[in-house]
């Protein structure tokens, strides 16, 4: 167990210094950015990085014999390059950009659909996903005569993986037991997709990604994972997790909103057809046949979001020199003291008590609405996200129709997060 004072060398003031909003009150009083899941701040490198694009160099890529053209392009491909070392892909070109996860995933079920769906095949997902991560393979179920199923979880808020064949609780081998007849659980022979959330948004398990992707790729099912909720948290080597692709979004790792990533294996994606047509990702179009660009330009129809991948870039500048793994130890500080002080709270029940988690705590407090708590705390200038956090399967896994959830940044502090407790007593007393 992590204390405050274990990792009391931790310069957390010095970091915040660098997040200009952080500095602004709210209702009079000084903010406490307590939803990072839905989007976390901007430190200045990032927001430098785009204005000086705006400022300097604002043009077109790939398109224009100018030098401003060139330039945006160098550092659109210089952050394709960056974000290629940061999650280890093998090949700069297997870093697709996107308009975020929601963007990645919606084509990856619809790419990946087309090239493997056939009517009676089956996708697996989880109790856990986030919508984006369930309604694209919905779509593509409902669009190839395909069916959805779905991996049930613990009360815990883990995944219940024993009904999958040979894979024990505390996931380890997965091999079938000796002596017995393999039983097809949920992976069965029809099954041609697993789609799994690296980390829950909701209740901030970790799941065994690792270990179900082998799983899957001893079966020979392709395999899409959701990191939009680790990808600031957690080291990503897409490569030792052996997935087909991996989906993110910048906003959640300190860059701007509306830019994104699919990866994806080299190999697939180029036997996965386009999504989207275009400028850009085309070879040779006539009327009467269009031959598409190489990898990654095949996906990556018209104009994209320049000043937001050249932010992505600066984001993971800003990541690498801090240390994902020094600001991962404070997460989980914050993690563990809100976790005890907040269980004080009488009536007050954490939804999602995996023994691996992110910076997430989900909670509901009997006799008080979510809402109305949520409320009262943003009068006392703590931002919270309420509501169902677009995962209203997971919801009604546990009996309720919303949470109110903080989530933690590296720039959060104990301090912050006592400040949220105490709010929260004060608002459930308001309420009671």
């Amino acid at each position: 167990m992590i204390s405050p004072a274990v990792n009391a060398a931790y310069d957390v003031e010095s970091l915040r210094a660098e997040f200009p909003v952080l500095g602004e009150q709210v209702h009079g009083k000084s903010l406490v950015y307590f939803d990072n899941a839905a989007t976390t701040q901007k430190p200045k490198q990032v927001i430098e990085a785009v204005d000086h694009y705006y400022r300097a160099y604002n043009s077109n890529v790939h398109r224009g014999a100018h030098m401003l053209s060139s330039l945006a392009t160098e550092a659109q491909e210089n952050a394709r390059e960056a974000l290629r070392a940061h999650i280890n892909a093998r090949r700069a070109h297997e870093v697709v950009f996107t308009a975020g996860t929601t963007a990645s995933l919606n084509m990856a079920a619809g790419s990946l659909g087309q090239l493997l769906l056939k009517p009676g095949d089956e996708v697996l997902v989880t109790a856990m996903e986030h919508h984006a991560n369930i309604v694209p393979w919905q779509f593509a179920c409902e669009r190839h005569g395909a069916k959805l199923k779905v991996v049930p979880i613990t009360g815990e808020g883990e995944l219940d993986l024993p009904v999958i064949p040979g894979l024990p609780r505390n996931p380890g081998l997965f091999t079938d037991q000796p002596g017995q007849a393999p039983n097809p659980g949920l992976f069965t022979d029809r099954t041609k997709i697993l789609a799994i959330a690296h980390v829950s948004n909701t209740l901030g398990t970790i799941n065994p990604v690792k270990e179900l992707v082998a799983e899957a790729k001893r079966r020979g099912i392709a395999t899409v994972v959701d990191g939009a909720q680790a990808i600031a948290h957690l080291p990503v080597d897409v490569q030792d997790l052996g997935c087909d692709l991996y989906a993110f979004s910048g906003h959640k790792m300190y860059a701007p909103t509306g830019i994104g990533v699919l990866y994806g294996r080299e190999e697939l994606l180029e036997q996965m057809p386009p999504w989207s047509g275009g400028g850009e990702m085309i070879d040779r179009v006539t009327f009467e046949r269009t031959t598409y660009a190489g990898l990654p330009f095949k996906f990556e129809a018209g104009t994209p979001h320049i000043a937001g991948i050249i932010g992505l870039g600066a984001a993971v500048n800003w990541i690498e020199s801090r240390g994902k793994e020094a600001m991962a130890a404070h997460e989980e500080a914050l993690l563990e003291h809100a976790t005890e002080t907040l269980s004080a709270i009488d009536g007050l029940r954490i939804i999602g008590t995996a023994a691996k988690k992110v910076g997430v705590v989900s909670f509901v407090v009997e006799g008080v609405h979510h809402s109305d708590l949520g409320t009262l705390l943003d009068q006392q200038g703590i931002a919270v996200r309420t509501g169902h956090h677009c995962t209203q399967p997971l919801m009604q896994c546990f009996n309720i129709t919303g949470t109110t959830r903080a989530s933690f940044a590296p720039y959060n502090t104990i301090g912050e997060v006592d400040a949220m407790v105490a709010a929260t007593r004060r608002a459930v007393n308001m309420l009671r």
